[in-house]
């Protein structure tokens, strides 16, 4: 089976506030260990965590040898100030201060750095990112700090000025990646960027009533396009699901992801070994150097 390159195990898939209170007093074993349990019944030896405030993902890395899962975490990603993110991490207002959560994760054993450099999806207006994408200039700075710390960049990042800056400041992945155009696409293709797509995080929301389909299927078709896109350049593509967020999964959702890839893309063998290349390029990338 192959590994899940995306997952916020602090999450589950239900109602992330719910499901983060249930950790305020600490990382809850108990809870931590059911989503492990539920990617060792599906075979799953790989996870990479997006990280989260609260310690979780650090302490999943602990039991997760217990399950027989390799499990990589950046500990929690880090936001500017007044920018999406707090959901997951830990935020910055000059890059000194940035500097410092860089050596502040190191510290607490990150196995790589996540950054937020955009907001997400706006539902409300399509093709449209919530907030103001961080400045190609500062994007490239953070990137330097943390690779000059040894440290892989693993970057949440949507549209195309977000895309573009992002793969220009050299980010070892690109999380997300929605609303790219074929510019983007080709940046991709030519960098040593993984793009890991989340495409279930829309998929799975069909039919379930929080969106309507109407709104949610322009998306979809949106996303399809850019795989097949992706796939005909050659960018390096990994499989995530986001796991823990709304209606996917820990477990479930990577499956979910591979079927969504193998639907998109139809040959069934090809992906899966375009898949494995690019999930080879996150786990050589996001081991601690």
């Amino acid at each position: 089976m192959f590994g899940e390159c995306h997952a916020h195990i602090i999450m589950d898939g239900v109602n992330y506030r719910q499901a983060i209170d249930m950790h305020k007093n600490g990382p809850d074993d108990q809870i931590i260990r059911e989503h492990l349990k539920a990617y060792q019944d599906r075979d799953i030896t790989f996870v990479r965590d997006g990280g989260d405030a609260l310690g979780v993902s650090a302490r999943a890395k602990e039991l997760a040898p217990e399950y027989g899962i390799d499990y990589r975490t950046p500990v929690f990603a880090i936001h500017k100030e007044g920018h999406y993110g707090s959901i997951v991490g830990k935020s910055f207002a000059t890059m000194r201060e940035f500097h410092g959560r860089v050596l502040e994760a190191i510290n607490a054993g990150a196995d790589f750095i996540k950054i937020m450099t955009t907001g997400i999806m706006d539902f409300n207006a399509h093709g449209a990112v919530t907030g103001t994408p961080l400045d190609a200039a500062e994007v490239k700075e953070m990137v330097h700090i943390a690779h000059e710390e040894g440290m892989a960049v693993m970057s949440h990042t949507n549209g195309d000025y977000g895309v573009q800056a992002a793969v220009e400041a050299g980010v070892d992945s690109l999380e997300h990646g929605n609303y790219m155009n074929e510019e983007s696409l080709n940046m991709l293709a030519e960098s040593d960027t993984v793009w890991v797509p989340t495409l279930v995080t829309v998929r799975n929301l069909l039919g379930d009533g929080r969106y309507a389909d109407e709104t949610l299927k322009p998306i979809i078709e949106f996303a399809e396009e850019n795989v097949r896109k992706a796939f005909k350049l050659g960018v390096k593509v990994a499989p995530g699901s986001d796991a823990g967020a709304y209606r996917v999964f820990h477990g479930k959702g990577i499956q979910d992801e591979m079927k969504a890839f193998t639907e998109i893309l139809e040959e069934s063998d090809i992906v899966c070994h375009w898949l494995s290349d690019g999930e080879s390029e996150i786990k050589k990338k996001f081991i601690r150097r």
